[in-house]
């Protein structure tokens, strides 16, 4: 028996990456899933593997009110009703300093990163209100936590928007007993980190595996996150074991958030007291 054993479900941004592997696992605990994206090709080939009757795919602009609303439609015409949606679409934003961030660059990445979201709540939200219940998770990042933890402060910002937009909303639906919770996650090995940095999006996947290297020394858990550790996360706030969590965001990060690492801390302790000509203890 599957956590989501009959749960209708809609995942954004499923053609790749968080967003695929959430999808295939949801299927595998027992959900039926609509999902989405703007890449046809990786869209069919998801939805040929996991098959029809368990998943349907739908080309969508998560930015377009009105393909999200067309997103919704099929979900209901094809299952009759909506128990959690994850908004998961996403993308980079400008990076370098705010002085160099160029206007278009801005109003597109808020577009991807926080009107998606916004627009995937309010078309969820009437569904659930008259259902009595459901579920919805929104993607954040712990560069909307902290300053630093992302190529582009606009992402950080924009992700920042979409926690606070989080608890905003759970507070409304959740008098409906309709939750509202984000996961934000650490360093997660996919091809988000190649497209922040210029790589062309139908290149930027196969960077991924290269990166887990890099990102293993990051956080306290020595290895790097991978999109299992987020599709997991999700799976728990979709399911019923997390129905008296409303409001929340679930940091999925290894450790990193909660401050220095210890062992450079103390290799740091340690070259103080060298400095000092004080012995060790």
């Amino acid at each position: 028996m599957g956590r989501l054993d009959g749960k209708i479900t809609i995942v954004t941004g499923a053609t790749s990456g968080i967003g695929r592997r959430t999808a295939e696992i949801f299927v595998k605990e027992g959900a039926k899933v609509l999902a989405t994206g703007r890449r046809e090709e990786l869209g069919r080939t998801l939805e040929a593997s996991l098959g029809k009757d368990n998943c349907l795919f739908l080309r969508t602009d998560a930015t377009q009110e009105a393909d999200v609303k067309a997103m919704f439609a099929a979900c209901l015409s094809k299952w009759g009703r909506l128990d959690c949606l994850f908004n998961n679409a996403g993308g980079p934003a400008p990076v370098g300093g705010i002085e160099t961030v160029p206007v278009e660059g801005f109003d597109a990445a808020m577009a991807t990163l926080v009107r998606s979201v916004m627009l995937g709540i309010k078309h969820a939200a009437p569904i659930m209100m008259k259902q009595g219940s459901g579920s919805i998770i929104n993607n954040g990042s712990i560069a909307g936590r902290r300053a630093g933890y992302s190529t582009s402060i606009i992402y950080g910002a924009a992700k920042a928007a979409v926690n606070h937009l989080t608890v905003c909303t759970a507070m409304q639906l959740g008098e409906k007993n309709v939750r509202v919770n984000s996961i934000s996650p650490g360093g997660i090995a996919t091809g988000i980190f190649a497209k922040a940095l210029g790589v062309a999006p139908d290149k930027a996947d196969g960077y991924a595996e290269a990166a887990k290297k890099m990102m293993a020394t990051m956080q306290p858990i020595p290895r790097a996150g991978i999109t299992d550790d987020i599709a997991n996360a999700a799976v728990f706030l979709a399911s019923d074991d997390s129905s008296f969590i409303n409001g929340h965001d679930l940091v999925v990060d290894g450790g990193v958030v909660g401050g220095r690492l210890w062992t450079p801390h103390q290799e740091g302790v340690k070259a103080m007291r060298r400095a000092y000509g004080v012995d060790e203890v």
